[in-house]
């Protein structure tokens, strides 16, 4: 199963785009991030476009061509970003005030979302292996939890932990709409990627006006490189993931789960650079995700 391999490849591409991410946003104002975070992305994918119109034969790589679409395919990606961006933003706010080894577990419980609906709504059946793996990776995510609780984070009232639910369940409305773009409507994953980011600068750029105009003396933003980093280690992330869920054997209730062991690396990071207290007990939890993945391995076949 290639779109297995892909999306461990994905995984490890996320977690260094989380540990981007939270050098970018501490303590820095979070619009201006989001917004040169997706700009960035949108000024690389623009030559594509624009090549893939003109001057297709300078493309290196057939996958990276991008698609002339119709009107309602382009409101359909334009609606990706207002899910996906939505979901950034709370996201984003989250991770600002969480300590990224609590605040990447949360975002990596979206398989618990996705399943039930992919199961319900997209008749997705998993094989009983399968479900065995999902259910040891989801149960790892819950320990998490219960850890959180030692460094003074109750997760039913805490407002930043409502936040990243919020993106986390928005998160996997976003990976269902993707099956639905990638395999019914048969859509390229570089015409989505490449509109996709165009449309989030679009999307951003209210929150962005909203900050120079409102914010900007209360919310300091300094220049960070790692925000453009942001952008190109989740557009490789994101391109072997819409690469998976393009094949038509592919699960998006498997690729979900797996995507989201990129909480390892965020985890490592965690405690290497921030310093995060309990790594021994969130240790055993990721052990616990790996011995996840393995079963999960135990059924390509």
């Amino acid at each position: 199963m290639q779109w297995f391999a892909l999306s461990l490849l994905s995984a490890g591409f996320l977690g260094f785009y989380e540990i981007a991410k939270k050098v970018s946003v501490r303590e820095n104002a979070v619009p201006p991030v989001l917004f040169f975070n997706v700009t960035t992305s949108a000024l690389l994918w623009l030559p594509v476009v624009m090549m893939s119109r003109t001057a297709s034969q300078f493309i290196p790589f057939e996958m990276m061509r991008v698609d002339a679409i119709s009107w309602t395919a382009h409101g359909q990606l334009f609606l990706k970003a207002i899910i996906a961006g939505t979901s950034w933003i709370f996201a984003s706010f989250a991770l600002k005030h969480l300590p990224m080894s609590i605040a990447a577990p949360i975002r990596a419980s979206s398989p618990l979302w996705t399943i039930l609906i992919a199961t319900l709504a997209m008749h997705e059946r998993p094989s009983p292996i399968q479900w065995l793996g999902v259910a040891i990776i989801l149960i790892s995510f819950w320990a998490f939890s219960l850890v959180g609780r030692r460094e003074g984070i109750h997760f039913h009232r805490d407002r930043w932990v409502g936040f990243m639910l919020l993106a986390t369940l928005l998160g996997s409305i976003s990976a269902l709409y993707d099956k639905f773009l990638l395999q019914n409507e048969d859509m390229r994953p570089s015409t989505v990627q490449a509109w996709f980011s165009i449309y989030l600068v679009v999307f951003m750029t209210p929150l962005m006006i909203h900050w120079l105009l409102r914010r900007r003396k209360l919310e300091a933003f300094q220049w960070r490189w790692a925000i453009p980093m942001i952008a190109i280690l989740l557009l490789v992330s994101d391109f072997l993931y819409f690469s998976a869920i393009a094949d038509k054997q592919a699960m998006i209730s498997l690729i979900s789960p797996l995507r989201r062991t990129s909480v390892i690396i965020a985890f490592v990071a965690g405690v290497l650079i921030y310093k995060e207290k309990n790594w021994r007990a969130k240790g055993v939890c990721i052990a616990t995700l790996l011995i996840g993945v393995y079963v999960l391995s135990l059924s390509r076949s």
